[in-house]
Formats: structure tokens, C-alpha cells, sequence
């Protein structure tokens, strides 16, 4: 019989299903988990409310943050801004800030991805600015308005990996091209936070860090958007499935 596969803590949204609110992530994020990371998945509800990071935390051998259409709320990191861009999840917000903490507290790996990188970036106390999606920027971050949803990830540009990292060891590479899926992303970098990805413009695009011995790692892209056609997305849960196991990233 085969030994049993890690456990992986998957984050999820405040979504509207028909009138009702729902706990949601989708389908791309759970698979990329459990196909390229090899492990099993939980689901992590958004409800602070009912249920605290610390009761299952101790549960998860690792936690993995998703993308998300909604942003997170600008007063978390110091930017009250009254006509800063919704949507807004404030579960999600309470719980992903209260399960890193917790996490790292007891030495787990916690990977991100788009709204997770941005949401580390925040509980390392980094700021975020929201206006990368803008075409007067040297770089758009976002698709232009109205194109179709495939098309949107089709959205790309090449990012330079830092010599000696994690990523450029891990996807065995300097330099890669990425989909581009966002308008929100670093403005002051979390305290403790290592530069491990950044765009043309200088934009940080992932970073990593130590959390008591137990990797974190996280980039602004979408390797979970068909994994199975790009190899260095394969190779970015492969490392969360390193991670997962408690094997070093850096070896």
C-alpha cells in the first residue's frame, strides 16, 4: 500500500452563488495541487468567525493562498482609500492573515499565487499599489478591457529570476515568460521577504522567505492556469510538493 500523500490547505473565497453566500476556489487550484504537487487538498473556509487559523493549522502539512477576483482591503495595509477597487472579501482577508501567522508559528510551508502573493506581501508589512493594470505604465500587468477570459491569461511578458534563488533553481532558469493576470501588486516590500522573480519594470513578481525552518514561496503569475502545458508551472508545485515532504528547496 502506498504511503499516504501530504496534506496541502487550500484558501477559500467569499463567493455570491444564485443570492446566497458561498465558500469557493476553483477547480485550476485544487488540481494543481494535487496533480503537480502530489498531495491531497483541503479546502479552508473564509469564515474567521466560526472557525480560528490556529484549530487547523496543526492539521496541514502546508497551506497554499489562490488568486482571487477580489483585492484585499487597502486599510490592511495603511491605505484607507475610499475609492480603492473592489470587490472586497474581508473573511478571507482576516483568515489568510491569522493561517500564515499560524503557520508560521509552527513551521509549514505556505505557497501564493497572484492575491496570495499579495496578501504575504501584506502580512510581512509590505504595502501594495493598484494601479499596474493601467496602459500608461511602462508595463501593463492586466489584459486591456473586454477581452474574453482565456484571452486575458493569454496576457504575457517575461520576468528575470534572481541568480541563485529558489525559483531559478527550482525552474531551472534566468529568465521565463509569464501570464500576466493583475492590476494590484507590491509597492513596499514585506519585511523579511527575499526578491525571487521581477519584471522589466522593476515590479516584484515573487518572493520568498523562511518561516521557522519551512519554506515560503510566492509569485504574482498563475502556474495553476494550464499546468500541463507549460513545464515550469509543473516545476512550481513541484516544489511546493518538496516543500510539503519538509525537503529543502535551496539543496
Amino acid at each position: 500500500m502506498s504511503a499516504a500523500r501530504p496534506v496541502a490547505g487550500v484558501i477559500c473565497c467569499t463567493r455570491i452563488v444564485g443570492i446566497e453566500p458561498a465558500q469557493a476556489v476553483m477547480n485550476r487550484y485544487v488540481a494543481g495541487v494535487m496533480a503537480h504537487a502530489d498531495a491531497a487538498a483541503l479546502l479552508v473556509p473564509s469564515m474567521p468567525e466560526l472557525m480560528r487559523a490556529s484549530e487547523v493549522a496543526g492539521r496541514l502539512d502546508g497551506l497554499f493562498l489562490t488568486g482571487s477576483p477580489s483585492n484585499m482591503a487597502p486599510d490592511l495595509y495603511g491605505q484607507a482609500v475610499d475609492d480603492a477597487p473592489g470587490p472586497f472579501d474581508p473573511g478571507r482577508d482576516a483568515m489568510t492573515s491569522d493561517l500564515i501567522k499560524a503557520m508560521a508559528d509552527l513551521g509549514k510551508p505556505v505557497f501564493g499565487v497572484c492575491r496570495g502573493f499579495q496578501e504575504i506581501n501584506v502580512a510581512f508589512g509590505g504595502t501594495l499599489r493598484r494601479d499596474l493594470g493601467e496602459a500608461s505604465q511602462p508595463l501593463a500587468h492586466h489584459a486591456p478591457d473586454g477581452v474574453g477570459f482565456n484571452e486575458m491569461f493569454d496576457h504575457l511578458h517575461p520576468v528575470s529570476l534572481t541568480p541563485g534563488g529558489v525559483l531559478a533553481k527550482g525552474l531551472g532558469a534566468d529568465r521565463i515568460t509569464v501570464n500576466s493576470v493583475h492590476y494590484q501588486g507590491v509597492d513596499r516590500l514585506g519585511q523579511g521577504l527575499k526578491v525571487e522573480a521581477t519584471a522589466d519594470d522593476g515590479v516584484v513578481e515573487g518572493v520568498s522567505a523562511d518561516l521557522s525552518g519551512a519554506p515560503l514561496l510566492a509569485v504574482q503569475w498563475h502556474p495553476e492556469w494550464k499546468p500541463e502545458a507549460n513545464p515550469q508551472s509543473r516545476a512550481f508545485f513541484a516544489l511546493f510538493g518538496r516543500a510539503l515532504r519538509g525537503d529543502p528547496l535551496t539543496a
